[in-house]
């Protein structure tokens, strides 16, 4: 099996909150059978960082995933979680999923 990045908004009043949101619209989008190269694929994240707003959010978590970041480089582990400024509520979850 092999491995693919994904990138994903949510808005919740905490990253937890927004974490369960954004698993749960995957699961909805790409369905239940696994191995979908989506954040339906991930049990936990790991904060990596804040960003004033989106753009310069999908910036540092490619800039993370260029440089194999060590917290977010397994298709098993966490995904990585920026909390973003603006809009308030909103985080990006990003990092390697199995596919």
């Amino acid at each position: 099996m092999g491995a693919d990045s994904f990138e994903h908004q949510a808005s919740g009043k905490d990253a937890k909150e927004a974490f369960a949101n954004a698993v749960e619209d995957a699961l909805y989008l790409y369905g239940h059978a696994g191995y979908t190269g989506t954040i339906a694929e991930k049990g936990s994240f790991v904060e990596v960082g804040n960003a004033d707003n989106l753009p310069a959010a999908f910036d540092l978590a490619r800039i993370l995933m260029d440089n194999s970041d060590a917290r977010i480089d397994d298709k098993w582990g966490p995904a990585g979680c920026i909390k973003v400024t603006d809009p308030a509520n909103t985080y990006l979850f990003f990092g390697w999923a199995s596919s």
